[in-house]
């Protein structure tokens, strides 16, 4: 298989995926999407009337005013065939389509710190947040995991290789909002290093917020890395001991290469695919934050907002979520495959 052909199986696939997601979704809160769906229409009456002075000077009490936005609500329903019962074609068509053009109404009770109800300006301010917290910790376990895992591996059961796996027992064990709580103790209350809430008590408009959220950054930083590489390291170093094992290693040990060049310039090339896979993997699901972590430190990512929608059964805020953060997966997932093949040729041409 070319790798053209390769790279066009692979988007059918994974757009089909997205679809069918989104249409599961869809399906689950179907039965609330008319509420979903005024609720948008309303927002947008009410705005015009605003932005049109005349218009608005032209009611005598908000009785009238309350009759016009309901007139107004009902007639653009019938023009955009939202009468018709949610779970009909033409419904469901049509709330696909404007999902996928990334328009997910308002929200029903949460707004962004600028006070705005749009679901896409409440996601664009929440996921740069996530990403920069996640990712960042994703990328720094990542390489010490690397470096930790490749030295574990290449001597099985030595002093290193048997502090790795068992660091790795260790930290996995912990969940990581128990070990949040003790850092937050020992470094916010017993010695006041840190902030105990993420969240700067500026507003995001203040010129020194950027250098506030990433001081009170460090503390879940460090919290997610310290409990995370001790894995990453422990899957390195399981990868490193089959390949050590390899013949190509013994005959370059025999003619006289020496052992770091063997580890850093081939053996870590070949174990560079599931490498690659589980990287893309861990940097998806960072975009999606975590829920009890961020609820722990109070950081204004994803995944408070997560939890924020589901405490309030906001369905446009998780519908949106849900969509931003499955597109972000299928295209990690797609671009794992890419550098999948790339590494390995026998991917794309089996």
């Amino acid at each position: 298989m070319g790798i053209k052909r390769y790279f066009a199986t692979r988007v059918a696939i994974l757009f089909a995926v997205l679809l069918a997601t989104l249409f599961l979704t869809i399906l689950l809160v179907g039965s609330n999407m008319d509420t979903i769906m005024k609720k948008g229409i309303a927002i947008q009456v009410r705005a015009e009337i605003v932005e049109n002075k005349a218009l608005a000077s032209s009611f005598k009490d908000t009785v009238e005013l309350d009759a016009y936005v309901q007139t107004q609500i009902e007639q653009r329903m019938r023009n955009l065939g939202l009468d018709s019962p949610w779970y009909s074609p033409n419904r469901i068509g049509l709330a696909m389509y404007k999902i996928l053009i990334l328009d997910f109404g308002h929200a029903t009770f949460l707004t962004s710190d600028s006070g705005s109800s749009a679901v896409g300006e409440i996601i664009l301010e929440k996921l740069p947040r996530t990403v920069l917290l996640f990712t960042t910790a994703t990328i720094i376990i990542s390489v010490i995991g690397i470096f930790i895992g490749a030295a574990a591996g290449s001597k099985p059961r030595s002093k290193t290789d048997r502090l790795t796996s068992s660091f790795a027992i260790i930290s996995s064990s912990f969940p990581v909002w128990w070990v949040g709580m003790i850092m937050i103790f020992a470094f916010s209350f017993s010695y006041s290093i840190f902030p105990a809430r993420a969240t700067p008590l500026i507003a995001p408009s203040d010129p020194g917020y950027v250098p506030a959220l990433l001081y009170h950054m460090m503390l879940p930083l460090i919290t997610i890395v310290l409990i995370g590489f001790g894995t990453w390291a422990y899957l390195v170093r399981n990868f490193m001991v089959g390949i050590m094992q390899e013949d190509f290693v013994f005959v370059k040990k025999a003619i006289g290469i020496s052992q770091r060049k063997i580890l850093f310039g081939s053996a870590l090339k070949n174990a560079a695919p599931p490498i690659v896979t589980v990287l893309a993997l861990s940097l998806s699901g960072s975009l999606g934050g975590a829920i009890i972590t961020e609820a722990v430190f109070d950081w204004p990512g994803m995944g408070r907002l997560y939890f924020e929608a589901i405490s309030v059964m906001d369905l446009p805020v998780i519908i949106g979520a849900t969509y931003v953060l499955t597109a972000f997966f299928l295209v990690s997932i797609f671009i794992s495959d890419l550098l999948y093949g790339y590494l390995d040729p026998r991917i794309r041409t089996g």
